[in-house]
């Protein structure tokens, strides 16, 4: 029985070929990486890892327990900071964040809006206030990102924060409570929580607890 020969590849082909499929699985395995670096979990439910309790006179307790980080009550703040790597711009904040007891802010994160901070105040002054601190010099009680939103002690609620170049946005669970134009802006904070710099949560005479604490690099 008579067959065809069996045509052989050019050897320059090959090398070709062989280029070819090393350059599609380095490019897959890169974007892969890339997809995991753009989002980090910042806490992985058991330790601090890189997070360490703020350095504020008279704060409470802070442990890991059930999933969270849990921040007890002090005689004015309680916080953690973040150590590992920094990300200033182009990015977003996602976490859960609860108020266990108490009727001030359970939610203070400071952020970094390139070489400035910034920081998002949930349940202030008394419970309900919301907005950041500060905005040309004006708290969170006192310019245009002011909300007040009830909040239930116990209940897990979802935040999210975005900063660009020339705008700061933030969501609590679905509802859009940030939306401010920065450019040529006065952004910064209260002196109270230069501690929690760069990067930090804090709460005011009250216990909260954090977790799911996630960050996602944007697209310039």
């Amino acid at each position: 029985m008579n067959t065809a020969p069996c045509k052989s590849i050019p050897l320059d082909r090959k090398l070709h070929i062989q280029l070819y499929i090393l350059f599609v699985t380095l490019i897959t395995l890169a974007a892969a990486g890339c997809r995991i670096q753009n989002k980090n979990s910042l806490f992985d439910g058991k330790t601090l890892g890189h997070w360490e309790i703020t350095d504020f006179v008279g704060h409470g307790d802070v442990y890991v327990k059930d999933g969270g980080i849990f921040l007890e009550k002090g005689d004015s703040m309680t916080g953690i900071t973040w150590t590992g790597p920094l990300v200033r711009m182009n990015y977003e904040i996602s976490l859960e964040a609860m108020r266990v007891a108490g009727n001030d802010f359970f939610c203070g994160l400071t952020f970094p809006v390139g070489d400035r901070p910034c920081t998002l105040i949930l349940g202030g002054w008394g419970g309900q206030l919301c907005g950041l601190s500060s905005i040309d010099n004006f708290d969170a009680s006192e310019n245009e990102t002011t909300e007040f939103i009830s909040f239930e002690n116990g209940r897990w609620y979802h935040v999210l924060l975005r900063v660009r170049p020339d705008r700061i946005e933030a969501w609590l669970d679905k509802q859009q409570i940030v939306n401010i134009i920065t450019t040529d802006r006065d952004i910064d904070i209260r002196i109270e929580v230069v501690p929690s710099l760069p990067l930090g949560i804090a709460t005011w005479r009250t216990t909260g607890a954090i977790r799911n604490i996630k960050l996602r690099r944007l697209e310039n």
